[in-house]
């Protein structure tokens, strides 16, 4: 009989591991190597030696990680030799600098596609199809509720809701995560104003990066110490974890409203306690996860974080072998 080829990725206490490599995709402990999908903090960590990733996201590697890291950035789809290995970096469309990792084994081809999505994003480049032997895909909304509208008319609902919050006299604290998210909005609602908005100082940081990088956004002004600024008919942009704190006494009366793909669900909108939710996502919805998935011609489909049991099922029925892999990665949006 002969024996199945050892895979090219297996599961370890310190991440996504490639043994012919000896490399690691977004560890969740210090190793030697790391090949990083993208910047987001659950899939970039500090403490390796080597980080290697795709070259639009190295600012933002460099500015999470400080100076004292070795980073190298690869330009997309310029393969890279790690051990016995060929490996390049894909578009995937979901922040700045994010990435499928393909890698090459003696004929075999695993991707790792990190986080993902398919709708168009003006701050990053289009996901790109890659076709392999296995495709490792997140699963983080990968239930049929999840069904995204198009995000251009879901901006002009944040900018009908702040200039209706202008016409009130108050203020509009916009949730939006720190990074992808939030230069996602500033960008989008270029297509509706030219108007300064005011940003948390997290959101500052790194949409300087992003300003670094070229991408378009509407200006903004970081939201200061100082208690005379009049907050009336402003748009604010802030990470979900200042939603609470005594930061938002500074604005007055406002309105709140949160971005993410959680929002399709009233449910969610309810409990976490906004005025208003608006359905934005930084991930693939039910159809395109299906989509990118058959799209890759993988004979073997593995899931990480989210929903992975209803998609690992789809396929299964469809007779495309499919199963779940248990990882440490997080289902921020």
């Amino acid at each position: 009989m002969i024996s199945a080829p050892e895979p090219l990725v297996v599961v370890t206490a310190n991440g996504l591991y490639c043994p012919p490599g000896d490399f690691y995709v977004d560890p969740w402990q210090p190793v030697q190597t790391a090949v990083i999908t993208h910047g987001h903090g659950d899939h970039l960590r500090h403490g390796s030696a080597r980080y290697i990733l795709a070259r639009p996201g190295a600012g933002i590697a460099r500015q999470r990680l400080g100076g004292d890291r070795e980073v190298t950035p690869v330009d997309y789809g310029t393969r890279v030799q790690l051990g016995t290995t060929s490996v390049s970096l894909h578009p995937a469309g979901h922040i700045l600098g994010s990435a499928q990792v393909r890698i090459e084994h003696e004929g075999r081809v695993w991707v790792v596609s990190g986080d993902y999505k398919r709708q168009p994003d003006p701050t990053c480049a289009a996901f790109e199809p890659v076709e392999c032997d296995v495709f490792i895909s997140e699963a983080t909304f990968a239930l049929p509720v999840y069904r995204f509208p198009e995000t251009p008319r879901v901006v002009e609902e944040i900018h009908r809701w702040w200039m209706a919050n202008r016409e009130r006299g108050i203020a509009s604290a916009l949730f939006c995560y720190a990074l992808g998210k939030s230069q996602r909005v500033l960008s989008e609602l270029r297509a509706f104003t030219h108007e300064p908005v005011y940003v948390h100082g997290a959101v500052d940081s790194l949409t300087g990066v992003y300003r670094r990088a070229g991408v378009s956004m509407l200006p903004t002004l970081p939201v200061g110490t100082e208690k005379k600024t009049d907050f009336r008919g402003a748009l604010i942009l802030a990470p979900p974890s200042a939603a609470g704190t005594p930061w938002m006494r500074r604005f007055g009366d406002h309105a709140t409203g949160f971005c993410s793909g959680w929002m399709r669900v009233r449910g969610d909108r309810r409990r976490r306690g906004y005025d208003r939710g608006f359905v934005i996502s930084d991930h693939a919805d039910w159809p395109a996860l299906i989509e990118t998935c058959t799209a890759s011609r993988a004979k073997k489909i593995l899931l990480t974080h989210g929903y992975s049991d209803a998609l690992t099922r789809y396929f299964n029925e469809r007779g495309v072998e499919a199963s779940a892999l248990q990882t440490s990665y997080g289902a921020e949006d």
